[in-house]
């Protein structure tokens, strides 16, 4: 099993703010997981009729794995550098107000 720090509606969530105010660092973060859940998943269903098949799909499930968790600690972190609300995960307003400055 691979341990999630965020659900999938927290990642859809910062995504979309993400996205609307054109930020892409957390977006990217947010995309990259998602992909890293994706490959995961397709080795945890991929045939394994024989042992090397097993071998294959294991290893590249941990690597991903561990990988994953690494990209979730690096979400929490840009998450608190930037002040997003760690309930919620709302952006904050000084974020937005500095990005829609930008445009």
């Amino acid at each position: 099993m691979m341990n999630r720090k965020f659900s999938q509606e927290a990642l859809s969530h910062i995504l979309d703010q993400s996205i609307m105010y054109q930020c892409a660092c957390p977006a990217q973060v947010c995309a990259l997981i998602n992909q890293h859940r994706s490959l995961f998943n397709y080795q945890m269903n991929c045939l394994n009729a024989t042992d090397v098949d097993c071998a294959v799909h294991q290893r590249i499930a941990n690597t991903v794995s561990a990988s994953h968790a690494q990209m979730e600690d690096c979400l929490e972190d840009i998450l608190r550098l930037e002040n997003w609300d760690m309930q919620s995960y709302d952006m904050p307003e000084s974020v937005k107000a500095r990005i829609l400055k930008g445009l």
